[in-house]
């Protein structure tokens, strides 16, 4: 799979728009840029059977975050709070910055 255009950072606010997980919303916890995936704090649950090692010594069922697709994420506006696509503008010190396609404010701080 190719490189995917990142739409999302680490730390950002986004809402699923596909899946069983539509509707929710979450803290971005890490951005997977090889294979287009992102991990949301708190969505997404999977069990995972792990045998016994030192950080878990009774082994068991163990509930992880599983990545998501990128595609399937919408970014949150802090100023207008909707999910919302995003746009890339330059400026004038010649640094990036994205910014709500709704509002038309910064979304980096």
């Amino acid at each position: 799979m190719s490189i995917v255009k990142l739409h999302v950072k680490k730390n950002d606010m986004v809402k699923i728009i596909a899946g069983k997980e539509q509707g929710k919303t979450g803290k971005v916890l890490r951005v997977l840029p090889g294979k287009g995936r992102v991990v949301i704090e708190n969505l997404n649950i999977v069990k995972r059977h792990t045998r016994p090692n030192q950080l878990n010594p009774e082994g068991g069922i163990v509930e992880k975050e599983a990545p998501l697709s990128l595609s399937n994420v919408m970014l949150v506006c802090g100023s207008c709070n909707q999910a919302t696509r995003t746009g890339v503008r330059l400026l004038e010190d010649g640094s990036k910055t994205r910014y709500c396609k709704k509002c038309n404010e910064s979304v980096d701080k």
